[in-house]
């Protein structure tokens, strides 16, 4: 049975919650605890799949439990509800909070919140898939430029030049970010020729994903990939990332919704590397399988081994704390009808962005393009015209 734990520090509340989410106790065990402490010792004493906590509480806040689940109980996902968050908190919590709401939350809304985790948990506990993780030796672990970035988010007075300061002393990530802020995908009119500089205009949501990939990328270089070039990888994550962004800003969708869509793009072939870096030659012969056959490379993934590359990347993104709209994204950017969730999202975004780039730059390593799943975005009442214009935003995107 799946299991809930509820932390508020008033009683009154916990019960209006466990009443919201009486009509899942038949699948679902829930619990509530009042304050942080309490959340610990029932954590400690059994293992629970979601946390929700509210953010203000007396003497152990929301922020400071989630940033102790995340450190003991890294797989358990953690769900920020309150209405008391000021930007101080939310700050000090960025990176331990998969997913945040606001108080007075609908009960729809909350239900689907928890469903969504719960899926998506469901699929990142699938046994072949933790197995297969399991067996990879060289799994990368989060990048300390990212906790350091983090870390300095959550001081008081943060600016944005302190955070430029941080990525100046790593040399090979200042001219990353320097070549991202300088490219024709920002579209700047001038040069930018300092880390600090180059942070205010990408943003700082932008940087971390820039500081997730390149790392990611760095592990793994061409000579041990099995045949699949990270050099034309690396080009079509950005490009990808470029793409998504673009197509859900043009949506209408909010500003948060299309940096998600971005970081996504970023990440979402990051379980390709992690195979192919430690596979090496069984790698390169499905790639060989995968052209042959003229199948994607997802298909010949999950034939040979019971997961796929967008699981992986899900996984791992999943325990390094990604917010769960990227870590969805990741996940079923191939398979988007196993989403549950039918609205534009994150997904949707990189979904067809990545189809869309692939056509462009053409196949990596001989790979076939995955097709846009039609009758997925039909289920979003999204026309095969509307896909067509897309379609032109995506080739507007200097590459």
């Amino acid at each position: 049975m799946k299991r809930l734990l509820l932390v508020d520090d008033e009683p009154r509340v916990l019960r209006g919650l466990e009443r919201s989410l009486f009509s899942l106790t038949d699948e679902w065990e829930i619990d509530t605890a009042e304050g942080g402490q309490q959340a610990l010792q029932s954590l400690a004493a059994a293992p629970y799949d979601i946390v929700v906590s509210d953010m203000l509480m007396p003497g152990m806040t929301g922020a400071e439990l989630l940033n102790e689940v995340m450190r003991l109980y890294p797989q358990t996902i953690r769900i920020v509800l309150s209405g008391h968050a000021n930007n101080d908190l939310l700050m000090k919590c960025v990176g331990a909070v998969h997913q945040y709401l606001s108080k007075p939350c609908e009960p729809l809304v909350l239900l689907s919140t928890i469903e969504r985790a719960f899926h998506l948990n469901d699929l990142l506990s699938n046994p072949d898939l933790r197995a297969f993780a399991t067996r990879l030796r060289r799994l990368p672990s989060r990048p300390s430029l990212y906790t350091q970035i983090l870390e300095a988010l959550n001081t008081p007075d943060v600016e944005i030049d302190d955070i430029g300061r941080i990525v100046e002393k790593d040399i090979g990530m200042t001219s990353k970010l320097l070549n991202l802020a300088n490219s024709a995908f920002v579209g700047l009119s001038h040069q930018v020729d300092s880390a600090r500089e180059a942070v205010t205009y990408i943003g700082i949501d932008a940087l971390k994903a820039l500081v997730l990939s390149a790392r990611i990328f760095e592990q793994f270089d061409n000579t041990s990939m099995g045949g699949l070039s990270a050099t034309d990888l690396w080009r079509h994550c950005n490009a990808t990332a470029a793409a998504a962004k673009l197509i859900a800003t043009h949506e209408g969708a909010p500003r948060a919704t299309a940096d998600e869509a971005f970081t996504a793009g970023l990440l979402h072939d990051c379980g390709m590397l992690v195979i192919a870096g430690n596979l090496n030659a069984r790698y390169a012969d499905a790639i060989r399988q995968a052209a042959d056959a003229r199948q994607p490379i997802a298909e010949v993934e999950k034939q040979l081994w019971g997961t796929t590359h967008a699981e992986v990347g899900g996984y791992l993104m999943g325990l390094w704390g990604l917010p769960i709209p990227i870590v969805e994204a990741i996940t079923f950017h191939h398979a988007p009808k196993a989403h549950r969730l039918p609205a534009f999202t994150p997904l949707t975004a990189v979904h067809v962005a990545n189809t869309l780039i692939s056509e462009r730059l053409g196949s990596i390593s001989g790979l076939s393009t995955s097709p846009i799943d039609h009758a997925y975005l039909a289920q979003l009442g999204i026309s095969p015209d509307h896909i067509q214009h897309w379609r032109d935003l995506a080739e507007s995107i200097p590459l």
